[in-house]
């Protein structure tokens, strides 16, 4: 089969493979109809994930059908259409058990897909613990529908989740990227008051004003100023900061209140600086990534029930065959790109 492979640092290559088989009586081969690139894999590529095994097929956002499954699964069958959770998870250990799934302690446990061990931008793919990594997509759910499920959309609801939202709050959203709009609509569903995103790029900033017009949008150059001209208590009571960029960490504790939930999702290529001196006072609660992917059943329903739609993301599609010119493409975020589909 074609699987598009880690080769070395800087360097991925669409190489012939043979097709996965099940190795555990927990795994499914999945037969990968739709996939996207995801900017992790850039970060792999580029070496910010010092864990990713050179000769693994990258590739952990995605949809199939299931082709096999091993005797011990039972949530799946041949023939089902799944969503595919970015996470591998055993479900059973100290972690698992209290909802932590990305610290899962199995060897593959937490974010090995496309990372550790072989992927999904590929014809096939290995699931090890199906029953907790794939989830059924109703018939009324297209693949394009639930393509994100998996990981962005997981990442979005997880950071909404965690960031204690009430009704009556200012919300900053830093980041307008796939994983800032996924948040974006999951911050929607708590209601605040009044939801901000942050966003250098103009065609973003058009995006999001085209589609969610009650949110307001605002440069990183004005940004301050304007949460606190926002906001009743000095700043944003709640932060979510998904670019990762080389100041927007600064950003978003500077544009927090005293006592604000200041919510990182963002993966940044190096490290970031907590001046503890200049933030003395403000008593800021910091969460921190990575995803908690064991929503994705609930995400489905609300996609099921139109609460949730993020196929105005999917800008352009490629076939497998072309996945070099689609990591290009959103490489460089060329030609108004937001996400790349790829069919498989």
């Amino acid at each position: 089969m074609l699987a598009y492979t880690y080769i070395e640092h800087g360097k991925f290559g669409l190489l012939d493979k043979p097709k996965p088989v099940l190795e555990d009586p927990r795994d499914a081969i999945v037969r990968v109809t739709l996939g996207s690139v995801c900017t992790s894999d850039l970060h792999i590529k580029h070496g910010s994930v010092p864990r990713a095994v050179p000769g693994i097929t990258v590739g952990h956002e995605m949809v199939g059908v299931v082709e096999a499954v091993g005797t011990e699964v039972t949530n799946v069958k041949p023939g089902d259409r799944v969503t595919v959770n970015v996470e591998t998870f055993c479900g059973e250990c100290f972690f698992c058990r209290r909802g932590y799934v990305n610290n899962c302690t199995d060897p593959n446990g937490g974010w090995a897909l496309g990372c550790r061990i072989d992927g999904g931008q590929a014809e096939y793919v290995r699931v090890p613990y199906a029953d907790r990594g794939l989830n059924r997509i109703p018939d009324s759910v297209t693949d394009e529908q639930a393509l994100f499920v998996g990981d962005i959309l997981a990442t979005g609801f997880w950071a909404a989740r965690i960031s204690e939202i009430a009704e009556e709050d200012t919300v900053l959203i830093i980041g307008a990227g796939p994983t800032g709009i996924c948040t974006l609509q999951c911050v929607m569903l708590k209601r605040p008051e009044k939801i901000i995103v942050c966003e250098r790029s103009d065609e973003r900033i058009r995006f999001v004003r085209a589609h969610y017009p009650g949110v307001l949008a605002v440069k990183p150059e004005e940004c301050r100023d304007f949460v606190r001209a926002q906001s009743r208590h000095g700043g944003a009571d709640v932060v979510i900061e998904v670019a990762g960029a080389d100041d927007t960490f600064r950003l978003a504790w500077e544009c927090a209140r005293p006592n604000a939930v200041v919510t990182v999702v963002a993966l940044y290529d190096k490290p970031q600086v907590l001046p503890l001196p200049d933030m003395y006072g403000k008593n800021l609660t910091f969460k921190t990534g990575g995803v908690d992917g064991c929503d994705c059943a609930e995400i489905i329903r609300l996609i099921e029930e139109g609460r949730i739609d993020t196929t105005p993301l999917i800008t352009h599609r490629f076939p497998l065959s072309r996945i070099e010119e689609a990591y290009r493409i959103f490489e460089n975020r060329l030609d108004g790109v937001i996400k790349v589909a790829i069919v498989g």
